[in-house]
C-alpha cells in the first residue's frame, strides 16, 4: 500500500473511534492523542504558552460567567480553572441576550501580566488582563468603541509599539470578508488611528474573521479563518510589513478527512522547536469542539496538519503523537459531573445571563443545590429565562442523572434539560395535588413556539432520579427512577439543537407560572454525567 492509502486507513480507524466514543478521553496513554482535545463547545479558541503551562479561553457569548480559562500542561489534558468575567457591567445582560455578548477572544502574555482582548459586536473591543489567570481579572476596558468590530488579537512589536487586527461582523457593520489593523496605546487600553484595511478576502477568502497576528523571522503573519465555520479553511497571510501588502495562502482544509471547517485558533511554539495549532470544528449541536494540529514550516509558510500530497495544503490529523512537553502528564479531562460539596458552583456551570443569588443556594443544605422556583416572564417557554442551570454537552455519547427532590408550594415544577434554540426536559410537578414526572418539549423556541406536554406520570414520591441519554446525533431520550436502580421510559426522543452561537445544553431548572406564584423549591444532592 502506498503512503496516501495508509493514511485513509488511519482515518478511518481512528474515525471509528472518534464516532464510538462514549466517555472522551482524548489522551490515549502511549503516548499518542486522539482529536478532539475537548469534545465540548469551547469556541473559536485561543491559547497561551507560558513556562510550562497553556492557558485557552474561548467565546461565551452571553453564558455567564464567561470567558472560560483551562490549563494543560501538554495541550492535550484540559482542565477548567477559571472565568475572567464573573458578571457582565451591562444590566442588559440581566436578560439572556442570545448570541450576544463575549466573541472571539485572544490571550496573550505580555511583561508578566495576561491580556483577553474580544469583541462584542454592539458595544466594541474589550481588553481585561491579570498577573494570575486563575485569580481574578481586571474589569474589562473598552479599548475600541465600535459596532461590528470583532475578534481582536494584538501583537507587541519588537520597537514597542503595540497593534491589534480585527474583523468585522456583516449584521451589525454592514461589511466583512475585511481585515483592519489598528495602533494602540503603550498600555493597550485605547486606539491611535482610525485602522488601515489590510486584507480583503471578498475574492479568495469570503467571509475571512477570527485573527490571531505573530510575528516570525521578520515576517508579520495573520491566522485567519475563512469560507465559513462548517465548511471553510485556514488561510494564513504574510508580509514583512504590519500594513501589508500581505501575500495569503490555504494552510489548512477539510481534505478527505471528516473534520469540517477546521479553522480558527493558536498558533504555538514549544522549548523543543515543534510547533502546533489549537482550532474548532463546528458539530451542531455539540457546538464548536477543539482540535490540535501539528504544524510544519516550509519556505516560511505553515502547513497544518498532514500534507500528504505536498501541495502545501494541510489536511486535520484524527490521531497523532502527543506534543513533546519533556514530562508525562496525568490523564484530565474538563469538569462535567457535580455532587454541590462545597460553597460556589462548579465551574463548569454557566447561566444564560448575569447570576442572581435568589436564584439558588449551597448553604441551606449541605451536599444539595437548593433551586428557588423563578417565576416565568414569558409563559409560552423557557428561552428568555436566565435562570437555567446550564453546562456544556462532554462527548458524543453520554448520560445524565439528577437526584431531584420538589418541595412544591403549588405550581412548581423542577428537572432536568436539554437546552437549545429547540429544547426538552423531564420535570417533577404537583397536578391534583399528586406529584407527577413530565416530559415537555419546545420546538423553535427562539422563535416564541409554545411548549408541548408530551407525557404525564403520576408518582409515589416528588424525589426522583431524572435521566437523559444522549446517543449519537444527539439524539435524547428521557427516563425517571423511585430509587437509582430502576429507571422507566417517558415521553418521546428529541433531537438536540445548538442554541445561539452556541451548542446544546444540559442541565437543571425550577420554575413557577406569574400570575400563580409561591415560595417552593427543588433540592438537587446529584448531576452525573457519565
Amino acid at each position: 500500500m502506498n503512503r496516501h492509502t495508509n493514511f485513509i486507513l488511519l482515518n478511518l480507524i481512528f474515525l471509528c473511534l472518534y464516532l464510538d466514543a462514549e466517555k472522551w478521553v482524548p489522551d490515549l496513554g502511549n503516548g499518542m492523542y486522539k482529536n478532539p482535545i475537548v469534545f465540548a463547545d469551547y469556541s473559536d479558541p485561543d491559547v497561551v504558552k507560558v513556562g510550562d503551562d497553556f492557558y485557552m479561553t474561548a467565546s461565551s457569548f452571553n453564558c455567564v460567567p464567561a470567558l472560560p480559562i483551562l490549563h494543560s500542561k501538554d495541550l492535550v489534558n484540559w482542565t477548567l480553572i477559571n472565568h475572567a468575567i464573573q458578571q457582565f457591567q451591562d444590566p442588559a445582560f440581566n436578560r439572556p441576550q442570545h448570541g450576544k455578548g463575549v466573541w472571539a477572544p485572544a490571550i496573550r502574555y505580555h511583561n508578566g501580566e495576561f491580556y483577553i482582548y474580544y469583541g462584542d459586536p454592539d458595544r466594541g473591543i474589550y481588553m481585561l488582563k491579570t498577573e494570575n489567570p486563575s485569580g481574578r481579572w481586571s474589569d474589562p476596558v473598552l479599548v475600541k468603541k465600535a459596532y461590528g468590530n470583532i475578534d481582536p488579537c494584538p501583537l507587541w512589536d519588537d520597537d514597542g509599539r503595540v497593534y491589534l487586527v480585527h474583523a468585522f461582523a456583516h449584521s451589525r457593520a454592514g461589511v466583512k470578508s475585511l481585515l483592519q489593523v489598528n495602533e494602540l496605546s503603550s498600555d493597550g487600553t485605547k486606539i491611535l488611528d482610525k485602522g488601515i484595511v489590510v486584507f480583503d478576502g471578498h475574492q479568495d477568502h469570503p467571509t475571512i474573521e477570527g485573527p490571531k497576528f505573530i510575528k516570525r523571522n521578520g515576517y508579520y503573519y495573520i491566522f485567519a479563518p475563512a469560507g465559513g465555520v462548517s465548511s471553510g479553511w485556514q488561510t494564513v497571510l504574510r508580509s514583512g510589513n504590519i500594513y501589508g501588502p500581505y501575500e495569503d495562502r490555504i494552510v489548512m482544509a477539510q481534505g478527505s478527512t471528516p473534520i469540517n471547517g477546521p479553522h480558527q485558533g493558536a498558533y504555538l511554539e514549544l522549548d523543543t522547536g515543534e510547533c502546533w495549532f489549537v482550532h474548532f470544528q463546528d458539530r451542531d449541536a455539540y457546538g464548536r469542539i477543539v482540535h490540535l494540529q501539528p504544524v510544519h514550516w516550509k519556505d516560511d509558510w505553515p502547513i497544518i496538519g498532514v500534507d500528504e500530497d505536498g501541495d502545501g495544503k494541510g489536511e486535520p490529523v484524527l490521531s497523532h503523537k502527543k506534543p513533546d512537553v519533556g514530562s508525562t502528564i496525568s490523564i484530565q479531562i474538563p469538569q462535567t459531573t457535580d455532587e454541590f460539596n462545597i460553597s460556589t458552583l462548579g465551574l463548569q456551570w454557566q447561566w444564560h445571563a448575569n447570576q442572581q443569588q435568589q436564584w439558588y443556594s449551597l448553604d441551606e443544605t449541605k451536599g444539595k443545590i437548593r433551586l428557588y422556583a423563578q417565576p416565568l416572564s414569558i409563559e409560552s417557554n423557557l428561552w428568555e429565562a436566565p435562570f437555567l442551570l446550564l453546562q456544556k454537552f462532554p462527548a458524543p455519547e453520554f448520560t445524565v442523572t439528577a437526584s431531584l427532590q420538589l418541595h412544591s408550594q403549588g405550581s412548581e415544577k423542577a428537572g432536568l434539560i436539554i437546552m437549545g434554540r429547540s429544547y426538552a426536559y423531564i420535570a417533577i410537578t404537583t397536578i391534583d395535588r399528586r406529584p407527577h414526572v413530565i416530559q415537555s418539549v419546545c420546538y423553535d423556541a427562539d422563535q416564541g413556539e409554545s411548549e408541548n406536554l408530551v407525557s404525564k406520570v403520576p408518582v409515589q414520591s416528588d424525589a426522583l432520579f431524572l435521566s437523559v441519554a444522549v446517543k449519537k446525533g444527539a439524539v435524547c431520550s428521557f427516563q425517571y427512577s423511585l430509587d437509582g436502580t430502576h429507571y422507566h421510559s417517558i415521553g418521546q426522543s428529541f433531537s438536540a439543537r445548538p442554541g445561539k452561537w452556541i451548542g446544546a445544553k444540559a442541565g437543571i431548572f425550577a420554575s413557577a407560572p406569574k400570575e400563580n406564584f409561591s415560595n417552593g423549591f427543588a433540592e438537587v444532592d446529584l448531576f452525573s454525567i457519565d
